[in-house]
């Protein structure tokens, strides 16, 4: 098991050098990019190098990223040693709601990049939130209709969303297990508590069985668990917390 960590959890505690440095002293061996991390590169893999960290996965957003700036992405992540890039989002058609043909359209394109990336050498996934798992055309699940008509993409499963969903990821991890490779390890507070942080929680210190969904998710092949919480208020306290959640199981 690889324990990683995703640098958007810090994005609002900067200096970086400051986050690679605390990464390395707690343990972490890997961190997951996203857009802040692509900014300068070069200094981007000076502090991974200086923390013995590497890069092995990374967020790309949006789509375009591997439509209209395909080369610049393949070479960013390439450059930074991944191995996996996830498209974390779709398109904004998804805050005003959408219907399944959207949807569909959204997994058509999907198919096509996993296809230039695959062949760039890449794997390539979709990152799940919540609404993926909201009805839509009566009993449609986005989520479904990503995989089905997307087939040849893998799946980065982030479990918080799934339950913030209404789905259980128990059900959703063994269905699509040869999908999976790839999770993001947070969890959710009780109702009404953390506030102040979006009613996140770090790791083993919310409601979510991570244990359980920890052993269903080892079953399914995955081997990079990624931690991550949307809305820290105390950066050291959630990524100290989370690796020694995991380091108990």
């Amino acid at each position: 098991m690889d324990i990683s960590f995703q640098l958007y959890s810090a994005r609002n505690f900067a200096p970086w050098e400051n986050i690679y440095q605390l990464l390395g002293v707690l343990g972490y061996t890997q961190v997951e990019g996203f857009g802040a991390a692509y900014e300068d590169v070069e200094k981007t893999k000076s502090m991974l190098d200086k923390n013995e960290l590497t890069m092995p996965t990374g967020h790309f957003f949006p789509i375009d990223a591997f439509e209209k700036d395909f080369d610049k992405t393949i070479k960013t992540a390439k450059f930074l040693g991944m191995s996996r890039v996830f498209c974390p989002a779709p398109e904004d058609f998804w805050r005003n709601g959408t219907d399944s043909k959207n949807w569909i359209s959204l997994a058509k394109r999907l198919e096509e990049v996993c296809k230039r990336v695959n062949d760039a050498g890449l794997s390539f996934g979709w990152h799940n939130h919540h609404w993926e798992f909201e009805p839509i055309d009566g009993d449609k699940l986005p989520m479904e209709l990503i995989l089905e008509y997307a087939p040849s993409i893998d799946w980065e499963i982030d479990v918080a969303w799934v339950v913030r969903g209404h789905a259980d990821p128990l059900e959703w991890i063994s269905k699509y297990s040869d999908r999976i490779t790839t999770a993001h390890v947070k969890d959710l507070a009780p109702e009404g508590q953390c506030t102040d942080e979006d009613g996140w929680a770090d790791p083993g210190y919310g409601t979510i069985d991570w244990k359980k969904n920890y052993v269903a998710l080892c079953n399914a092949g995955v081997d990079i668990f990624i931690m991550e919480h949307d809305n820290p208020s105390d950066i050291e306290r959630f990524a100290s917390r989370a690796i020694e959640t995991m380091r108990k199981f």
